[in-house]
């Protein structure tokens, strides 16, 4: 391997021991790497600083920082390879696991930029915004394909780890023959994890939940944190989460609160006395509803939707921008009307009749003996 110095270094690699050249050759490809990645690094953070929110080059560093400090290294120490002096038998073993160690960085390269591309589209579409529809259908998508893209770089990498030894292949070749078989019990052994990936699939691109969908599953309300390929994160209003397999939404049925639009219509109902003053009611409604940005003024309406033998139902219906807003206004129209009533109206509130007429002329009745 020597011979392919320059006369120069041929000669001092001769009179250098054998284990001290190699040690050095490995060493200054290290180094040499390391610098390379330094001085990379530098410039990206220079050109980082000049933007103030998102940058292309503070992503870069932040998600390719570790994965290139191996493999400018490593990739510089495979082509120094060839100049160190050692046997066949030894530089066989050097190189291919140096060539395992690339295939594995360079992985690692690729699944980090995957994330700078993530990185760039969530701010391109950014959930910061009162309409965000587009914005939670692109990050849904954009989650399940990393996730699958990841995945997939995943398992290549280990098969070309693999076909690049030759028993391996020979193993391989011995596997085919009995693959008909053996997929059919993977088949069945799988079935329920290959259906939460094309559930995964589905919902990527169908899209009956998104992420930051506001939905109630299973009696809880929450919003939709995380979609993996599996299952569905949902963190509830308590800071609780709620994990359910992925194919649950294809197969149950569930209320999706932010399917089209975030806007939704909140009630309040008051039960109170026949005698209650429905317009004094609605006309401190629409005072304290005018009051308050938690009303985006398209819907304001108070009606009696029911009579019962000891109470009206008055129907409070008021429209907000989104679900957390439309509970924050519930509750506000709903203290400041029951205050109102308590105040202006205490006869109104709900009692219990009882008539005393016939009572009292049974009193009155001479021939009764009272004790």
């Amino acid at each position: 391997m020597e011979n392919k110095l320059p006369p120069g270094l041929l000669d001092l690699s001769q009179r250098i021991p054998s284990l001290i050249w190699n040690l050095a050759i490995a060493i200054i490809a290290i180094l040499v790497g390391l610098i390379i990645k330094f001085i990379v690094t530098r410039l990206f953070r220079l050109y980082a600083k000049k933007e103030t929110s998102y940058s292309f080059f503070r992503s870069v560093i932040i998600n390719l920082g570790r994965a290139i400090t191996y493999f400018i290294p490593l990739f510089l120490l495979n082509l120094f390879i060839p100049f160190m002096r050692m046997d066949k038998v030894y530089i066989a073993p050097l190189d291919k696991t140096i060539e395992i160690l690339l295939t594995i960085s360079f992985a690692g390269i690729l699944v980090r930029s995957v994330r700078i591309l993530e990185d760039y589209i969530y701010h391109t579409y950014d959930l910061n915004k009162a309409d965000n529809l587009k914005e939670r259908k692109i990050r849904t998508q954009i989650q399940f394909m990393r996730k699958l893209i990841v995945v997939v770089i995943v398992f290549v990498t280990i098969a070309i780890i693999l076909l690049s030894f030759e028993s391996m292949r020979k193993i391989g070749t011995g596997l085919l023959t009995g693959v008909g078989i053996g997929g059919i019990i993977v088949g069945f052994a799988a079935q329920n994890s290959l259906g939460n990936l094309l559930a995964g699939f589905q919902i990527a691109f169908t899209q009956p939940i998104r992420i930051d969908d506001v939905l109630v599953v299973e009696g809880e309300w929450g919003r939709v944190e995380e979609i993996t390929l599996t299952y569905v994160v949902l963190k509830i209003w308590d800071e609780r989460r709620l994990i359910l397999p992925i194919n649950y939404f294809i197969q149950k049925p569930f209320q999706n609160w932010t399917r089209t639009s975030a806007d939704i219509l909140g009630t309040v109902f008051l039960y109170m006395d026949h005698t209650v003053p429905i317009d004094a009611i609605r006309e401190e409604f629409e005072r304290l509803i005018v009051k308050t940005p938690l009303w985006d003024k398209r819907v304001k309406v108070v009606q009696v939707t029911d009579v019962k033998e000891q109470v009206i139902e008055i129907r409070v219906l008021m429209s907000s921008r989104t679900s957390s807003d439309a509970f924050d206004l519930r509750c506000y129209i709903r203290e400041n009307l029951i205050t109102f009533i308590q105040q202006n109206y205490p006869g109104s509130l709900p009692k219990t009749r009882n008539e005393l007429g016939n009572l009292e002329k049974f009193i009155q009745q001479p021939d009764i003996k009272r004790s």
